[in-house]
């Protein structure tokens, strides 16, 4: 259809007309641009809007062009036959060439009217757009038949309701257009309103946020400077507790000073006095005419000269002093010794002295009871010969004996008076009268006994440690025992006693630890065979203590004398006795067994660290020497049985290597006639 092809082009040329080219910009508002300037600028038609308006034009200029010509050549009655025979009797050609004459003209004032109904309809948009036309058109309405006047009176009527339903059309569109933009302005003041809101509630959070930043900064500032002051504090009360502590420092050592000086003034003056003491009783030393007739020469030059080495110690001490020192702690102690030891000097002198005249007096009553009492001596001794070899031979027909041999019974006592000498010699250390003495005897007997004590079954690789600290002690050497240093050179009597007390401690575990765990007693007699080995004198003294509390192990039954009373006889036979009475059977029999065990373990082991090729001490050989003995002599009762079990327990396996053949001899000796008595 020709209508819908000119609706395109219509379109087209509205396209391309300035009003189809606006372009929305969104940011008009920031700008405070009215969004409808666009819509009041001039409407400006495109070059192809002419042909537009000739086709539209095309069939209204031809009815007008023939109206025109009908009233200027015919009368009114024939209207109705002029365009008829126009249109028949007229060439196409004429009519086309008039057409196009008369649509010049009728173009050139159709645009005319048409710029002037644009420009009132831009001044007043409401006018009617037929009032610009309708002079023209009533002129030329006017010219035409009723017919033709009634037609374009309908075409007027029909071009009226035409324009008031585009009028109403227009004003709908207006109308939706203001409630579209009306619309448009509230949604987008409403999203201006959450914009600002939110633009608002985003400077909120950040003021808040902000804000609570800066709280918390203030906080940690106000920490840490809570920090800083209580570190500050702390600071000021450590130096003032070190100030404080300085000041008490400086205070102690002001007071040791002081005190250092009144010490060693009293130091000074003790050691004036003592070297005077030394000098003077080193004037005793001097050989008088009673001395040099009472003591041999070789004596009075050995105190002599040890009284000088003495007075030269003290006087290296005094020596030291002049030089404007006070002296020393071990100074006073290297001086207090010097003077002990040459109080002992002299009360050795003395001792020398009163022995020799007593031994010149015991000679001189000897020899004059031995001329009167000779004679008596010879007989009474031949009747103790008879006496003896008649005893001899009744305990022969008897068949065993009643007490040892005389050759064990005489090392029996010559052991006995060793030990009683011993402990005769170190009397003065024994029972000191004063504090320094008395200080050192506890530390010696410290040294000796706790080593002793710390041997136990499970201790392993410290009995070394254990024996190297006795043979330091017993060599002479410095120990430390309970934190101090501890030498037998401190006294002149400290090895004796040093000796005595080591082989006491070693009998008394023996006697109480061996007694209650019989597997103590190897580590006890493997340290004791060492110690023997190295000190004899030990040994010897070991034995005497053994022989004292186990007459048993010489072998040996103490027979009662006459005038010993039932108490002291008990004791020589080993039991203990004290103001409750004598011990129970089951108490002696356990000390006896833990004695003889020790000593069975003692001459079977040998110290692995000592010399491997000397023999040993002593032997397996006293072993089968104490077991012969033991069965040669009438058994007790209770006492012998125990004894054999537990020697024959700890030993038998050694002797059996050794004596092989003679030891089970032995035990056939013992099964079939020991036992049965």
């Amino acid at each position: 259809m020709p209508s819908e092809s000119l609706r395109w082009e219509t379109l087209e040329a509205l396209k391309n007309s300035p009003k189809g080219k606006i372009s929305f910009d969104p940011h008009w508002s920031e700008r405070d641009e009215n969004i409808m300037v666009g819509c009041k600028e001039t409407i400006c038609l495109s070059s192809h809007s002419g042909i537009l308006l000739e086709r539209l034009s095309s069939s209204t200029l031809q009815k007008s062009f023939c109206l025109d010509s009908i009233s200027g050549y015919s009368s009114p009655g024939l209207s109705e036959e002029i365009p008829a025979s126009f249109s028949s009797t007229g060439s196409v050609s004429d009519t086309n060439r008039r057409q196009n004459t008369h649509s010049n003209g009728l173009s050139g004032k159709t645009e005319h009217e048409q710029v002037v109904s644009d420009e009132v309809k831009d001044e007043d948009p409401d006018m009617d757009v037929g009032e610009v036309s309708s002079p023209a058109s009533s002129s030329a309405i006017s010219l035409l038949s009723p017919k033709a006047m009634e037609v374009a009176g309908r075409i007027i009527k029909f071009e009226e309701e035409h324009r008031e339903k585009a009028k109403m059309a227009l004003r709908r569109r207006q109308e939706q257009q203001e409630k579209l933009v009306a619309a448009a302005a509230s949604s987008e003041s409403e999203q201006l309103k959450r914009f600002e809101e939110f633009m608002e509630l985003k400077q909120r959070q950040e003021f808040q946020s902000m804000r609570d930043m800066m709280e918390r900064e203030t906080k940690e500032s106000i920490g840490r400077q809570e920090k800083l002051k209580e570190e500050q504090r702390y600071r000021m009360k450590i130096l003032n507790l070190r100030v404080r502590e300085a000041e008490l420092q400086r205070q102690r050592e002001a007071e040791l000073e002081r005190q250092r000086q009144t010490e060693g003034k009293e130091r000074l003056r003790n050691l004036n006095t003592i070297q005077e003491e030394v000098l003077q009783l080193n004037l005793l030393l001097e050989p008088t005419t009673q001395t040099r007739s009472d003591l041999p020469p070789s004596s009075l030059s050995s105190y002599s000269s040890r009284g000088n080495q003495l007075c030269s110690q003290v006087s290296e001490v005094v020596r030291k002093t002049t030089e404007g020192a006070f002296p020393s702690v071990e100074d006073m102690t290297v001086a207090e010794r010097a003077l002990h030891e040459m109080r002992a000097l002299i009360r050795l002198m003395q001792e020398a002295v009163a022995r020799v005249q007593e031994e010149k007096k015991k000679k001189e009553e000897e020899e004059e009871d031995a001329r009167r009492k000779q004679a008596e001596l010879q007989v009474q001794q031949e009747e103790q010969k008879k006496a003896a070899q008649s005893a001899k031979e009744k305990a022969q027909r008897r068949g065993l004996q009643n007490s040892a041999e005389d050759s064990t019974l005489k090392w029996y006592k010559n052991l006995q008076e060793s030990a009683a000498r011993c402990a005769e010699s170190f009397e003065n250390l024994n029972t000191p009268k004063d504090n320094a003495t008395k200080k050192l005897k506890l530390e010696l007997q410290k040294a000796a006994t706790i080593p002793v004590s710390q041997i136990a079954s499970d201790s392993g690789s410290q009995l070394r440690e254990i024996f190297d600290k006795m043979d330091k002690l017993l060599s002479g050497q410095a120990v430390v025992s309970s934190g101090k240093s501890v030498s037998t050179s401190q006294h002149p009597q400290g090895l004796e006693f040093i000796s005595y007390k080591l082989a006491e401690k070693f009998v008394k575990q023996g006697e109480e630890e061996v007694a209650s765990h019989h597997e103590a007693a190897f580590p006890i007699a493997v340290v004791a065979s060492g110690v023997w080995e190295r000190h004899p004198r030990v040994g010897d003294l070991i034995l005497a203590h053994l022989h004292k509390k186990c007459p048993y192990a010489v072998p040996h039954y103490p027979p009662m004398k006459e005038g010993t009373s039932v108490e002291a006889y008990q004791r020589i036979l080993g039991y203990r006795v004290d103001d409750g009475g004598m011990e129970g059977q089951d108490s002696f029999l356990k000390r006896m067994s833990g004695m003889i065990r020790l000593y069975a373990a003692i001459i079977q082991l040998r110290w692995p660290y000592g010399s491997k090729q000397a023999p040993l001490p002593h032997g397996l050989n006293h072993g089968w020497r104490w077991l012969a003995q033991m069965l040669n002599m009438e058994p007790l009762a209770d006492i012998t049985a125990t004894l054999l079990f537990d020697f024959l327990e700890v030993c038998g396996h050694a002797l059996m290597k050794q004596y092989q053949a003679q030891f089970w001899k032995l035990l056939l000796l013992v099964r079939e006639e020991y036992f049965p008595r």
